[in-house]
């Protein structure tokens, strides 16, 4: 078998440090933090969480929406390192927060930079990575319930996923579909293939367009629908 190889200048850590302040889904459970051991009475310091499948930096896995599924305890360590291709639509989301990627950005993207491989995570950079500390501004939801934040549109991920062959989505939103959209139809095309949907992101400005390897390390929670992660990219 022949070797690989990463090579790379730097790493960036892309995960979001998680504590009990952190935004969430609505209607999903609070992070919490219990002692269960003390040092002055037990020798040593311990501590339980509880949170949900899909909070912070997290994967999402096909059981999350199919009933029959792959679960987080099957993913094979080969699909967790993936080449990445970042398009930069921070402009564009600035001035519409519902703004959904076009079929014409990613042909803009591969006029710039080339075509996009097949098997590349291609993730979005919309600037709400900015907002993860300003509380209710990350989820953005309006008196009516509804979310505004981007996403794919369809016919970007159709094209992404399928005529491209890419190897997943990824977002430093709480979600791959638009915020104010919730049929999941993004989520439920990338679940479907069995491939990387990657939300809640961040220091997605330091990364290069393309180049980058990016290491995913979910929880290997047995029958999960999802998990947090701990992600990585390897810049060269």
């Amino acid at each position: 078998m022949a070797l690989r190889t990463i090579r790379y200048s730097r790493l960036v850590d892309l995960s979001h440090a998680i504590g009990t302040d952190i935004p969430l889904w609505p209607g999903d459970p609070n992070v919490a933090f219990k002692d269960e051991a003390a040092i002055d009475r037990d020798g040593y310091y311990l501590r339980s969480f509880k949170m949900g499948e899909h909070s912070a930096t997290h994967v999402n896995a096909p059981r999350s929406l199919f009933a029959k599924g792959k679960a987080m305890d099957a993913y094979r360590a080969e699909s967790l390192v993936i080449p990445a291709v970042v398009m930069d639509l921070r402009e564009k989301c600035r001035l519409n927060p519902d703004y959904q990627v076009t079929k014409r950005d990613v042909l803009d993207w591969e006029r710039g930079h080339g075509p996009i491989g097949e098997g590349s995570l291609v993730i979005i950079s919309t600037g709400w990575q900015d907002r993860w500390d300003k509380g209710a501004l990350f989820m953005n939801q309006d008196r009516d319930g509804t979310l505004h934040f981007p996403g794919f549109s369809l016919e970007a991920a159709t094209l992404l996923l399928v005529d491209r062959k890419g190897g997943g989505l990824g977002t430093d939103t709480h979600g791959i579909d638009p915020g104010e959209d919730h049929s999941f139809a993004i989520t439920s095309l990338a679940l479907l293939k069995e491939r990387i949907v990657l939300e809640c992101l961040t220091h997605l400005d330091q990364l290069p367009p393309k180049g980058s390897t990016v290491v995913i390390g979910p929880l290997k929670l047995v029958g999960g629908t999802g998990s947090p992660a701990a992600v990585i990219a390897f810049v060269p």
